[in-house]
């Protein structure tokens, strides 16, 4: 397998690092050689299952591979997402790998021979543009092939968003789809991210389904010793190149599928007489959203930034020192919105830093709008040019911001501050166009979301359903409803939400809005969506960064006309709203260097994360499991809240919540979430409310407590109940997913 060879110092540098700590072994691997074009096969022993030693030289330690990876399957939320051997693929020791891939394939493919007629099984392959995608791309495809399935690749096999691969499973009414991507997570890190049939991702017993035919496997080659995994050729017919062809990768379908809603009028973008300017990181986004903007007839109005694909994302995020000061290769991810701290304790953003706006933009209009996007183009972070005397109105605001020089200032909109503008824009659009009134509006949004979309929902009319994080808890919901349509079409649509209440949607509701605060959303159409053999949506289920800028860029040139800021608009929803909620802040903890090349130092340093993680996620959980099993009421909780965080008032707090991956408390003037991440050894707190410095100390002391029980939390939860609160919360979690699921 060739090399790559890096394209700057810093990936120099992590090359190098890679290349240290791979032992010889590894190096030397030539178990699925994907450049032999021909059918192969490869046989699985029962040596691979075993750990590598002198006794075993063929051990792969598959085993323990297999015990991660299917305890990751339980609890993901966007794909079984872990870092790569960037140089070395083949290296199993790394949670995601080409044999790992190969055998997660084959039991995908095993499973869907069994639900479905294996002349019938069609399935789409997409990636993005990380280290090793063409790769595994071709090995799903081969492997796909070679068990009789036909596997639909994009034009050349070249990258295409998620949000697209999405769209194609549903409209062209496949079996589903699979899509290599690590979202914006750093560089090393990658995933398949598994689409059902519905376009979306793989709720954990659909995932649990091949996670067992993985065991059957191995239950085999225990008993047999061996088995044989067949590769077809490269040119085998049933991978498929020209049905994509035809529909130019998709994209006309979703030209159309978009003026049908959100581009049924362009034309004041089409009048602007500024540009709006594009950071597509990665390069992913240009191939396709460059395309659709073009058959929109607005491709004029757009400037572009980084757009050759690039698996180390231009260096973005990336930096030769951590976040104490250690001089080491680290990676702070491709998400814009997330902050951190220098050593001197400087909040800043680190990936906007890493992209060098200050000289980028200097040529720039003030008002000129940013849109940047992520390396599979699913999310989308907005920012707008402004000038520095507008400070204190953004610090009253709660709006973000960083110095593009002395005169100048980039504000960077947090997604719960962006997506409220644009489904304040979109509803406006909706009632000036006669529209609005034809159905009952509602909204899905996941609970650490703003509560400002709250407030605004409830004065517009417009039913709010709460789900766990994650687009797939957002896609389950939708689901339900179609169903409910479906079924009974003149009948009141109810279901139910995470925090447990029931929710009447009215007849032949519609979607104004789903979305999350991590920066993925999606607008629903007023037309129910209809695939090729006539199943019916109320909405995609993926998020799509395209359909956000298309929204964003008709809000920029109202704006535009009007000769007014998106601060200035925020103020104006919050003012028109009687928004209370202003103000929401997300402090993400971090428990290792992701990026750190040693294997060995890698899993140490995240199985001591996890622990720090859990201990955290279970001194909150054990609280609110014990208030819905009555083991517990709420005083006895505010008691041991209070008493553990004496610097933090509990004494309005109204409520404490499971809301399937989080444990939600709700105060009369806030909210603060505590979330373990369902991938990593990270914690994510979430808060929202009525003043910024309340809910920064309470996200900020709460997300990075120890999770040490307290006298009184010993008290209060037994050691059983204390060690049993997961499991429990698990089966109230499936409980919801499963509710009126449609099958």
């Amino acid at each position: 397998m060739s090399m790559k060879e890096p394209s700057c110092v810093l990936e120099k540098e992590l090359f190098k690092s890679v290349l240290e700590k791979t032992p010889d072994y590894i190096k030397n691997l030539d178990l699925l050689n994907f450049e032999n074009n021909g059918e192969f096969t490869f046989v699985l022993k029962r040596e691979h299952l075993y750990p590598h030693s002198e006794s075993n030289p063929e051990g792969l330690n598959l085993l323990e591979w297999f015990e991660n990876y299917s305890k990751e399957a339980k609890v993901s939320t966007a794909g079984i997402r872990g870092p790569q051997n960037i140089l070395f693929p083949q290296d199993t020791r790394f949670p995601i790998n080409l044999v790992g891939i190969v055998l997660a394939t084959l039991a995908k493919a095993l499973v869907a021979k069994e639900k479905y007629d294996s002349n019938k099984i069609c399935k789409l392959v997409g990636s993005e543009v990380r280290y090793n995608s063409d790769l595994y791309l071709n090995a799903i495809a081969r492997i796909q092939a070679a068990q009789g399935i036909k596997t639909l690749t994009p034009q050349g096999r070249k990258t295409i968003p998620i949000w697209l691969a999405s769209f194609l499973c549903f409209k062209l009414d496949l079996v589903g789809g699979e899509y290599i991507t690590s979202s914006h997570g750093i560089s090393v890190k990658t995933a398949t991210k598994d689409l059902n049939s519905q376009g979306s991702q793989y709720l954990p017993e659909e995932s649990l389904e091949f996670v067992n035919k993985i065991r059957e496997i191995f239950d085999i080659v225990e008993k047999e010793g061996f088995y044989e995994i067949k590769i077809s050729a490269n040119d085998n017919p049933l991978i498929d190149e020209s049905v994509m062809r035809s529909l130019n990768d998709g994209i006309d379908l979703y030209v159309e599928y978009l003026k049908s809603g959100v581009a049924e009028n362009l034309d004041s973008v089409k009048q602007m007489k500024g540009q709006l300017f594009i950071e597509a990181v990665g390069g992913c986004a240009y191939r396709t959203l460059s395309a659709v903007l073009e058959k929109l007839e607005i491709s004029n109005k757009y400037l572009w930034n980084n757009i050759q694909e690039d698996p180390f994302f231009h260096s973005i995020g990336k930096y030769d020192t951590d976040p104490k000061g250690n001089k080491v290769f680290y990676d702070y991810s491709v998400d814009a919105t997330v902050l951190a701290k220098k050593p001197d304790g400087t909040r800043f953003f680190p990936v906007i830093e890493s992209l060098h706006y200050e000289e980028k933009l200097k040529f720039l209009p003030l008002g000129t709008v940013v849109l940047i996007t992520d390396p599979d183009h699913d999310r989308l972070t907005v920012c707008q040019i402004e000038a520095v005397g507008n400070i204190p109105n953004l610090d009253e605001l709660g709006v973000s911001y960083i110095h593009l020089g002395e005169e100048r200032i980039l504000t960077v909109y947090s997604a719960n501050q962006a997506f409220l503008m644009l489904m304040d824009y979109r509803t406006k659009q909706l009632k000036q166009q006669g529209k609005f009134k034809n159905y009952p509006r509602f909204m899905i949004k996941t609970t650490a979301s703003a509560l400002s979309w709250d407030e605004w929902a409830k004065a517009n009319g417009i039913k709010v359903v709460n789900v766990p994080v994650g687009f797939k808890e957002i896609a389950n919901i939708m689901k339900k409803v179609e169903f409910q349509i479906e079924k009974s079409p003149d009948c009141e649509v109810k279901v139910e939400d995470v925090f447990g209440e029931e929710i009447n949607l009215g007849v032949q509701p519609r979607m104004i809005f789903g979305g999350e605060e991590s920066g993925g959303m999606i607008m629903g159409s007023e037309n129910l969506i209809e695939s090729n053999s006539g199943r019916k949506a109320i909405a995609m289920r993926e998020k799509s960064a395209t359909e956000a800028i298309i929204v964003a860029s008709c809000l920029a040139s109202k704006l535009e006309e009007d000769n007014k800021t998106l601060s200035e608009y925020l103020e104006e929803i919050f003012e028109e709203n009687n928004i209370v909620a202003k103000y929401d802040v997300r402090e993400d903890i971090a428990y290792y260097n992701e990026s750190e090349p040693d294997i060995d130092k890698l899993k140490q340093a995240k199985s001591e994360g996890e622990k720090q993680r859990t201990k955290n996620d279970l001194f909150y959980l054990s609280l609110a499991i014990a208030i819905r099993e009555g083991k517990a009421n709420l005083e006895d909780v505010k008691k041991v809240l209070n008493n553990a965080f004496k610097q933090l008032n509990f004494d309005n707090l109204i409520a404490v919540k499971f809301v399937g991956d989080g444990t939600y408390l709700q105060f009369t003037d806030k909210y603060v979430e505590i979330r373990p991440s369902g991938t990593d050894a990270k914690t994510k707190a979430y808060s929202g409310g009525s003043e910024y410095n309340v809910i920064k100390d309470f996200a900020q002391i709460l997300g990075n407590y120890s999770g040490e029980r307290t006298e009184l939390h010993n008290k209060l939860i037994s050691e059983d109940f204390y060690n049993s609160s997961k499991e429990i919360a698990l089966n109230y979690y499936l409980k919801f997913v499963e509710k009126e699921s449609r099958v």
